[in-house]
């Protein structure tokens, strides 16, 4: 089956199934077998130690897969800023034309850059004004992500079910819809509330093409719906991460009268959290999970998971909503 949204119009893509850009994850192996797949593929810039490494991985993809696939761009603060433009170049000179974005208002020199190279943006909000003040400023599409989110979930803690049709009732730009989604049942609920299509981050970490370790797969085959921790909710900045001894560690601490970010600093560090992923070792750092963990119970292949999702989104809106439907 095949679901036409602006969503897959917008992207030049067949189903409408995003992934998410994911730090370490999105590598050319997941990416292009997402795109290969139906969906749209996700390499993510900052994974790569420069825009050169970004260029090349780009080249990979390309050589991996001829459907179209996309770039994240995250801003956050940091105390060596990423070289933006160089990033942005690596991007448009290889022809790629979808950007996913994410981050802090300073994101928005990277939109200037984007619209300057005719590049389709797709801006992850976890609010609706956030959400409404991205279109102003000429974002092409929003992904609004649910308090079920891995990552940054925001603060309002507004769950799906209510924060995805209250931005469809507002955002006029096509709509994905993100947090807790991993298989047919998310797909037709999404639309059903009003987006476009979904994107989905933690059900492609646990498939055959994630470049992850074993271990953390399996971490998300044993976790259910409630093995996922909350850090750095002192801060303002909440992080959604996988129930693990260093991330209850790391709440244990910031749950300390005056505690502050140098505190956890050596527990959540970015190298530790890569290294985990690399070795296995699930205590050794921290790594995103989402309560999509409850959805995920085998590692199929970017293919059969695509073509699953379809299948049962066919089956439920064809069959089982129709079913409903009293006769008169």
């Amino acid at each position: 089956m095949a679901l036409t949204t602006r969503i897959t119009e917008l992207l030049g893509i067949e189903h409408p199934i995003v992934q998410g850009g994911m730090q370490i994850v999105g590598v050319p192996e997941l990416a292009s077998a997402v795109s290969n797949a139906g969906g749209l593929g996700m390499l993510t810039a900052l994974t790569f130690p420069s825009a050169a490494a970004l260029r090349e991985a780009i080249e990979r993809c390309k050589a991996m897969t001829s459907k179209p696939f996309a770039v994240n761009i995250s801003v956050f603060p940091t105390m060596n800023p990423p070289d933006y433009p160089a990033i942005v170049d690596a991007i448009a000179d290889a022809g790629i034309t979808i950007v996913e974005t994410a981050g802090t208002p300073a994101v928005r020199e990277v939109w200037e850059m984007l619209h300057a190279r005719r590049i389709t943006i797709i801006h992850k909000c976890t609010s609706v004004r956030h959400a409404l003040s991205s279109e102003r400023l000429g974002v092409h599409a929003v992904s609004i992500d649910g308090f079920e989110c891995a990552g940054h979930p925001g603060e309002d803690d507004i769950p799906g079910l209510v924060l995805i049709p209250a931005a469809a009732d507002k955002v006029t730009v096509p709509l994905l819809a993100s947090g807790g989604i991993a298989d047919g049942r998310g797909l037709v609920a999404a639309l059903a509330l009003g987006a476009d299509g979904v994107n989905m981050g933690t059900r492609f970490c646990a498939t055959q093409e994630a470049q992850i370790h074993p271990n953390v797969k399996q971490a998300y085959l044993d976790n259910d719906e409630r093995g996922t921790v909350l850090l750095f909710r002192k801060l303002n900045n909440t992080a959604r991460v996988g129930r693990n001894r260093v991330a209850e560690d790391v709440v244990r601490r910031l749950n300390e009268p005056d505690s502050t970010f140098a505190d956890v600093a050596e527990l959540v560090a970015g190298a530790k959290g890569r290294e985990l992923l690399s070795n296995g070792d699930l205590d050794h750092g921290v790594y995103w999970a989402s309560m999509a963990q409850g959805l995920i119970h085998d590692l199929p292949t970017c293919r059969d998971l695509v073509d699953r999702i379809m299948a049962d989104a066919d089956a439920i809106i064809a069959s089982r909503l129709s079913g409903m439907r009293a006769s008169v």
